[in-house]
């Protein structure tokens, strides 16, 4: 075993920050599951936290939550001032008035509000959007003959898919494609934050003014009676929570379906790849802070009141007790979408959209093959997930008409069907100079052609 990257000695709390993680996921699981259902493991310096790596018992936090609270107010370590306030997972961890920290009566509105607006995506519209963005971005690199398969692809096509869909006006989108991007690589986040704030404010406001058809104005119009503030923050967390786990399954399935295991092996189907990668590394390892209301008995480790417990779906996943429906691929036992009443809402249009990618993406390009050894790729820092850096592949040159071709056979809708495309977009200003153009402004252009 690498001494370097060794878990943590008997006793101590395991570190996740330090290179082990990254590594080797697996051997933290392994690590923390032979002392019990959970361990003690610290996420950062100075953020310590239990981790559930049992299947059994991370059903039991993710299904009580009159025992276990999703509020990260409670936080006794912040409160104390123990928890750095510049520490890179406080953006993951903190509170904000959304669905995903919030308990009982609260989250119930909350979540009401977004799951009522999630059901009006059918699968028909979602491919339909998810179509000429995946189009558009294979005509970027199609004629290099090579690409980074994240950063070209997986990263960016959530990113302007999400601005259609929430109908941002090209300006903002571009700033909340940026921002969302330097928020989850931890680059700057104080101020992507303040960018990603003020960019969801401005487009409440629009909406507000000008509703269209798209969940920024459905979650406005729903009977909930959402504040400013609180529409602002489901759109931080439906983005957010959309956006980075999308990127690492779509780019975990294309990495598993161009190797040996995958289309260079089995002729595995992109379904069997997308289950594979929910069951083996989800695209959220670890997630899910609970805090107990009271001490509590975690398989003979005493969990302080309200301190952090983090799920494990990595590690619950991999639970030796599942694998007979492990090997099976049994849908309904992984924990890859959560649990309990705070489990994802969007585990179906998750799958339509990861699915239609990464099909188009293959039909463009049927000869992709990897340009790396898996010894060569490289992952993300972080205790939160287990995600490629990059994904480099080769192909055979293409020309770039594939947008085009698209937009002349598609049907021109109105204006006011188009969300995000120009719809509730502000004029701009006399004398000011033409914002920097960006992926989703210079997208926008081509659906007006």
């Amino acid at each position: 075993m690498d001494t370097h990257h060794s878990p943590a000695a008997a006793g101590a709390r395991c570190p996740m920050h330090d290179g082990t993680f990254t590594a080797d996921p697996q051997q933290i699981y392994d690590f923390v599951r032979a002392h019990g259902p959970a361990g003690p493991v610290e996420l950062a310096p100075g953020v310590d936290a239990t981790l559930v790596v049992e299947h059994e018992m991370a059903l039991r936090v993710l299904q009580n939550p009159s025992l276990f609270a999703r509020d990260s107010r409670r936080w006794k370590g912040l409160n104390e001032g123990r928890v750095p306030l510049d520490s890179p997972v406080l953006a993951m961890m903190a509170y904000r008035p959304n669905c995903l920290y919030t308990d009982g009566a609260v989250h119930l509105r909350l979540r009401q509000a977004v799951t009522a607006s999630l059901d009006r995506l059918n699968t028909r519209r979602l491919r339909r959007d998810v179509e000429p963005i995946a189009d558009f971005l294979i005509d970027q690199f199609s004629e290099r003959g090579r690409a980074d398969l994240i950063n070209d692809y997986a990263k960016m096509l959530p990113a302007l898919l999400f601005n259609k869909l929430f109908g941002c006006p090209a300006d903002i989108g571009d700033t909340l494609t940026g921002a969302l991007g330097a928020f989850f690589d931890g680059v700057d986040v104080q101020r992507a934050n303040e960018e990603l704030t003020a960019g969801l404010m401005e487009l409440v406001s629009i909406k507000r003014r000008r509703p269209a058809d798209d969940v920024t104005s459905w979650l406005i119009q729903h009977p909930a009676g959402l504040t400013d503030e609180e529409l602002k923050d489901q759109l931080i967390i439906l983005m957010g929570a959309g956006f980075e786990p999308l990127r690492n399954l779509i780019g975990h399935a294309l990495h598993l379906l161009l190797s040996e295991e995958g289309a260079g092996g089995s002729g595995m189907l992109v379904e069997e790849a997308i289950d594979h990668i929910l069951w083996n590394n989800p695209p959220i390892a670890n997630y899910a802070t609970h805090f107990p209301v009271q001490d509590v008995d975690l398989g003979g480790l005493i969990v302080e009141a309200n301190t952090p417990v983090v799920i494990s779906f990595g590690g619950a996943n991999s639970d030796p007790a599942l694998k007979e429906a492990r090997e099976s691929r049994n849908k309904g036992a992984h924990l890859a979408w959560g649990a309990g009443p705070h489990a994802c809402p969007a585990k179906d249009p998750a799958l339509v959209i990861a699915v239609t990618a990464i099909e188009r993406l293959l039909n463009a390009l049927p000869d992709l093959t990897l340009g790396a050894s898996d010894d060569e790729l490289q992952w993300r820092p972080g205790p939160f997930q287990h995600a490629l850096v990059g994904l480099p592949v080769r192909f055979t040159p293409t020309p770039a008409t594939r947008m085009v071709s698209a937009l002349q056979t598609a049907a021109p809708q109105p204006a006011a069907e188009q969300p995000g495309v120009q719809t509730g977009a502000e004029p701009a200003r006399a004398g000011q100079p033409a914002p920097k153009r960006g992926f989703w402004s210079t997208l926008v252009d081509l659906f007006r052609v």
